[in-house]
């Protein structure tokens, strides 16, 4: 079966990443930076909303993808650790990435509850 890809682009370029490879993406203002299970960032002339967007209407597996905050999107399947009042995150495969990432402390305990809910229910 083939995978998923996202594909985002804007009258410069495009990129194509399949999308059990995206780790997460952050944002500053006009820019977002994209980065994958490689450890490779590349940043796109997007807003974080359009890069959501794109998100959702590309990907089958769009509730794999959370959005915390005002800047940034998670892929869930690599979610290791949160700690809302160190307001840290951490995205790893437990094997070959790590990333240490920094969220709002209210944006991280949103995130914590709606896992702790969902698991719940499961």
């Amino acid at each position: 079966m083939m995978s998923d890809y996202l594909v985002l682009s804007n009258s410069n370029e495009l990129i194509r990443i399949a999308a059990e490879r995206l780790v997460y993406v952050s944002s500053d203002g006009n820019y977002s930076d994209v980065c994958t299970c490689d450890g490779e960032k590349r940043t796109i002339t997007l807003q974080l909303w359009v890069v959501e967007e794109n998100i959702q209407q590309q990907l089958h597996q769009g509730d794999l993808f959370v959005r915390i905050g005002k800047s940034l999107i998670i892929n869930t399947r690599y979610l290791n650790y949160i700690n809302p009042s160190k307001r840290q995150i951490i995205l790893s495969d437990n094997h070959t990435f790590k990333f240490n990432l920094n969220a709002s402390k209210e944006a991280l305990k949103q995130l914590k509850d709606y896992l702790e809910q969902n698991m719940k229910s499961k």
